[in-house]
């Protein structure tokens, strides 16, 4: 079987034979899944902000949804990073954000209400996976009256440190000895 990571791997490094099942936790495939959703919607708003108003009936609000789409695509990437859970958590401040900016909009006078409440309901969505991801991601800390764990035996060499000393000394005696 072909896998495409195999072409950029360097002469020596072990090639790919079978993949086996993912070591991600579904939270964090969700996770990575609303980064990638957040980057592209950030893309959408960003780029096209005239769109997305006239779609919603709220024209003259373009530097808005430009911002919007601004705060999106930060959230995703951080999403994707390894603080993924600050990603998530800020998602869920900007789902509100964009609720209330929806809600700004659902004036008598506009003809595309409906468009609006459709939209109100994909954030109310989204809202709620972002909290449950946001949730699930959370940093696990020990319980309080968990007993911290101390290894003051412990020195970082495998072999302790007088062997890690007596390698040094036979390195630099060996070294003397090729100078001469």
């Amino acid at each position: 079987m072909f896998h495409f990571s195999n072409i950029v791997r360097t002469k020596g490094d072990p090639k790919i034979v079978e993949g086996g099942p993912s070591l991600k936790r579904p939270e964090d495939q969700l996770a990575r899944a609303l980064g990638w959703f957040s980057i592209g919607l950030g893309v959408v708003e960003f780029f096209a902000p005239r769109r997305v108003t006239e779609t919603l009936g709220m024209e003259g609000h373009e530097t808005l949804v430009r911002t919007f789409g601004l705060r999106e695509i930060l959230a995703g990437v951080m999403t994707l990073s390894v603080e993924k859970n600050a990603g998530l958590w800020a998602r869920v401040g900007g789902d509100g954000l964009d609720a209330a900016a929806l809600l700004s909009g659902l004036t008598a006078d506009n003809p595309k209400k409906g468009n609006i409440a459709l939209a109100l309901l994909m954030v109310g969505g989204i809202a709620m996976l972002d909290y449950r991801a946001a949730q699930d991601t959370k940093p696990q800390r020990p319980q309080r009256d968990a007993r911290r764990k101390l290894y003051p035996n412990r020195s970082g060499f495998p072999k302790g440190i007088e062997s890690a000393r007596t390698a040094a000394k036979q390195i630099a005696a060996h070294a003397a000895t090729e100078r001469t």
